[in-house]
């Protein structure tokens, strides 16, 4: 995470602001993932079958993958300096065009896309989020992450 002047935050729109280091998702994480959302669908958690079904391998929901953008998309974000807080306020146009067979590993290449002024004292910042998959052309997914940042002092 690079942290700048606020007024400044303009000037990187449309600019690449980082790579994220690889992460591998092993079974053990699809599997924790799956438990946690009660969602066992045999292509992620039965490497036996998966291996007879139509990728060859378990993959990770599509949604786990998802869900480590907050961690793969911190090491490249850019924000506000002076910020207090800042929060995870969504996603915009989640597309998963890939799937995640177990043991990839994957990283996170963020691009500003947009800063606003959501209130005063708030900013809202626009991550397009891609999801690579080491050795693999087509990313594993596409998101627009929204944060928002709390500036001025705590309380």
């Amino acid at each position: 995470m690079r942290v700048l002047p606020a007024d400044e935050l303009q000037d990187h729109v449309g600019t690449e602001t980082g790579r994220s280091d690889w992460f591998t998702i092993d079974q053990d994480r699809i599997d924790q993932f799956a438990e946690a959302t009660v969602d066992h669908q045999w292509i992620h958690t039965d490497p036996d079958a998966a291996a007879q079904g139509p990728f060859g391998t378990t993959i990770a929901h599509g949604f786990l993958t998802l869900s480590l953008l907050s961690y793969l998309s911190s090491e490249g974000m850019v924000l506000p300096e002076g910020a207090v807080m800042y929060l995870n306020y969504g996603t915009d146009k989640v597309r998963f065009l890939n799937p995640v067979a177990v043991d990839s590993k994957v990283r996170a290449i963020s691009v500003l896309k947009a800063v606003r002024e959501k209130s005063p004292g708030q900013i809202l910042i626009t991550n397009t989020v891609t999801v690579e998959i080491e050795g693999q052309e087509k990313p594993a997914l596409v998101a627009d992450l929204l944060t928002l940042a709390f500036l001025g002092q705590p309380g």
